[in-house]
């Protein structure tokens, strides 16, 4: 990113331009005059947005890397929201204790952590920003739920998951991740999973075969709540629509913090330069049906197909 000059500053500004190393001359235009350096700085702005509204499933690609930012900007932006004494962290190790002494360690991809039981005397933790509307899918009960889950930190509240290819590919892979979702579920943790890849089967804790037909978007958030045991939170999540604000739970009769998904993959899409991919090629996974036709409309449209 680069900043712009203030008042006074228009041939130093120009200069800048012309510079060879200019991001404002990215397509070797010229910029001889203010109203041409304006373009130039919306065709930037414009051309490092991703062409879909969305999810863009060019991303997939790159998943490791994307998974990575994905759970840094989201403990990022939740910590920007929770009380002093809840904190969100990444990937630690969480040991879950039952009652006959067992233990088991279990690693997910952001957790929110109770430092304290006592909450801040007049601390507002109500979110202004809009979520989603979820279809409230119901869960077989869950049998012992007498447990002590703890770390170094403290007491664990919420898991949140990013689902990746390998969660949900091959039997190893699948059982693996279930048995961690088994173990959130059982240890009574709030768990939040977001499959944003369209590759594999689906692990979401919401029971598929109760999913109606128009709710089996490409994409899925799945949010559990500790203290309702019988049902899950299911969100839509079409290619076609801009992602979704997700509730994120924390402590009973506390207001959900907000995951505001479309900022997460904005900001992973910019800092990552994924406006370099290649749009001319199909995407891996490909599309299909009615999606392939409109998601060549669209990139031709923005000009990011030939």
């Amino acid at each position: 990113m680069f900043d712009l000059p203030g008042k006074g500053d228009e041939f130093s500004w120009l200069a800048a331009a012309h510079s060879r190393n200019s991001p404002l001359n990215t397509w070797g235009l010229a910029a001889n005059s203010k109203d041409n350096l304006l373009e130039l700085i919306v065709m930037n702005a414009t051309t490092q947005n991703s062409p879909f509204p969305g999810m863009d499933p060019y991303l997939e690609q790159k998943w490791p890397e994307v998974h990575a930012r994905l759970i840094v900007y989201a403990s990022n932006q939740l910590n920007s929201q929770l009380p002093d004494d809840l904190q969100a962290n990444i990937e630690e190790n969480l040991e879950v204790r039952y009652d006959d002494d067992s233990s088991h360690a279990i690693r997910p991809d952001v957790h929110v952590v109770d430092e304290s039981v006592i909450v801040p005397k007049g601390f507002n933790t109500e979110s202004t920003i809009a979520v989603a509307e979820p279809l409230i899918v119901p869960l077989a009960p869950c049998p012992d739920r007498h447990v002590a889950i703890v770390n170094a930190a403290g007491k664990v509240i919420t898991a949140i998951e990013f689902l990746s290819p390998w969660n949900k590919l091959g039997d190893k892979g699948r059982s693996k991740y279930i048995g961690k979702q088994l173990e959130y579920l059982a240890a009574g943790v709030s768990l939040v999973e977001i499959d944003l890849v369209r590759r594999g089967s689906y692990v979401l804790a919401a029971p598929e075969i109760l999913i109606p037909e128009d709710f089996r978007t490409p994409y899925l958030v799945c949010v559990y709540r500790e203290e309702d045991l019988d049902q899950a939170e299911l969100y839509r999540v079409p290619l076609r629509e801009r992602l979704p604000n997700i509730p994120v739970p924390l402590r009973p009769q506390e207001p959900d913090a907000v995951l505001q998904l479309q900022a997460l993959i904005d900001e992973c899409y910019r800092d990552g330069r994924y406006y370099r991919t290649n749009y001319n090629v199909d995407p891996t996974p490909p599309l299909t049906g009615e999606d392939v036709t409109w998601a060549d409309g669209l990139l031709r449209e923005q000009g990011r197909r030939n």
